[in-house]
């Protein structure tokens, strides 16, 4: 993997990446996949360059929740164009004071509280893999890539802390006070809806993945304020969207340039190594 032709950059999000003028050479697919549809057509084009793949995770009219996205379909059609990478972007509340609205966060860990998503590939689908995957999840994000996305968001001069674990909830419905609470108590410093199961995928399919969160709002935790809203959280991403745009895309630069790919045969070869297998 030494060579830099070689890769290829999935990135999932939506609102900061429909700008038309984004991609050179843009052309759009509709995939299929041995587990459906994924949520709209893959933009593929170039950014300065470099060969990308967009994804708007929850379809380009938003028209998906976040227990109803299709996020094996998603991963799996990005792998299927080649992607070696995805970096994601993802809107979160903030469980920690020092984590402030506006403030970008490249995740490190998180906390599942989902229930119900499809969260692997190895379910004896028609045409998936076969067997049983077992995959450790330490670390749950690819560490170059999660590195490429800090050094993007320091040369920018962003406010950009360099960790957090996200609490990823069922959603749509935000947490009750309690639960906010205790998220908190659990160590977690975000709460979102959609990490979980993209992060796992994504290393079930080998894939370097990381994801930069923007904090738009704190959650319900703290006294005397009132509960997240969705015009909230709404404003508070159309001001500062762009920082995580702006972000990705330097990182895809940096992802780049690297000559040494030696961490993606590492990611093919953890997951070869976690499937059980009987004939």
């Amino acid at each position: 993997m030494g060579d830099s032709k070689k890769i290829k950059i999935g990135i999932i999000g939506g609102s900061g990446f429909d700008d038309p003028t984004l991609f050179e050479e843009q052309t759009e697919h509709h995939e299929n996949t041995p587990f459906g549809a994924p949520s709209d057509a893959l933009i593929e084009g170039k950014v300065k360059g470099v060969p990308c793949v967009l994804l708007a995770r929850h379809g380009r009219k938003h028209q998906f929740q976040p227990s109803d996205v299709n996020y094996r379909a998603n991963v799996w059609a990005l792998k299927q164009r080649g992607c070696t990478h995805i970096l994601a972007t993802t809107a979160t509340g903030s469980l920690q004071e020092e984590y402030r609205p506006g403030d970008l966060v490249v995740l490190d860990d998180y906390i599942d509280r989902t229930w119900g998503r499809k969260c692997t590939f190895y379910d004896r689908t028609d045409c998936g893999p076969r067997g049983v995957c077992h995959l450790p999840q330490r670390p749950a994000f690819c560490p170059r890539a999660r590195a490429a996305l800090t050094e993007a968001a320091r040369a920018r001069g962003y406010t950009c802390h360099e960790a957090g674990t996200a609490v990823v909830i069922q959603g749509p419905r935000f947490s009750s006070r309690a639960e906010s609470l205790m998220h908190r108590q659990w160590g977690g410093h975000l709460v979102n809806m959609t990490t979980v199961p993209e992060v796992v995928l994504a290393k079930e399919a080998g894939l370097s993945y990381a994801a930069v969160a923007l904090v738009t709002d704190y959650d319900c935790w703290r006294d005397n304020q009132t509960a997240v809203s969705v015009s909230e959280v709404l404003a508070m991403f159309a001001r500062n969207v762009q920082k995580a745009a702006d972000v990705v895309l330097d990182a895809v630069q940096i992802l780049a340039a690297d000559t040494d790919h030696s961490y993606l045969d590492g990611h093919q070869e953890l997951v070869s190594s976690s499937i059980m297998l009987k004939e």
